[in-house]
């Protein structure tokens, strides 16, 4: 038996935002073999909507190298497109800066506690 899954845990699944997305695919519950075989062989839609965008915030936080805290705090609330992301990243406003060393020392303390754990458990 196949488990159904609502519309937009499978659009977050897909790393697509569900209010781009048909109206087909909104209004349908999508089993996980549907799901798999959206990913095995992308329908047109998914595939522009994964290269072009609108993106949800995780996409555009990860495709920045932010937090979603830090688009926040930098002002982003709104989903952006490729072309939108793309001009942050070749004129990166000075919070898009401060939030990329922001996100880096965060990534690399969460690194090393992890490893500090890792060697804590091998000594016990």
């Amino acid at each position: 038996m196949s488990q159904d899954m609502k519309p937009s845990t499978a659009a977050q699944k897909l790393g697509i935002l569900l209010s781009a997305a048909p109206e087909s695919f909104q209004q349908s519950t999508i089993s996980r073999d549907e799901l798999d075989a959206l990913r095995a062989d992308p329908p047109a839609w998914l595939t522009d909507l994964r290269k072009n965008g609108p993106f949800p915030r995780d996409v555009i936080a990860q495709k920045l190298g932010v937090s979603k805290s830090g688009l926040i705090r930098g002002g982003i609330t709104e989903p952006l497109n490729s072309d939108e992301i793309g001009e942050l990243i070749a004129n990166p406003p000075e919070w898009l800066i401060h939030e990329r060393a922001v996100h880096r020392e965060v990534v690399a303390e969460a690194a090393r506690q992890k490893e500090a754990c890792k060697a804590q458990a091998n000594d016990a």
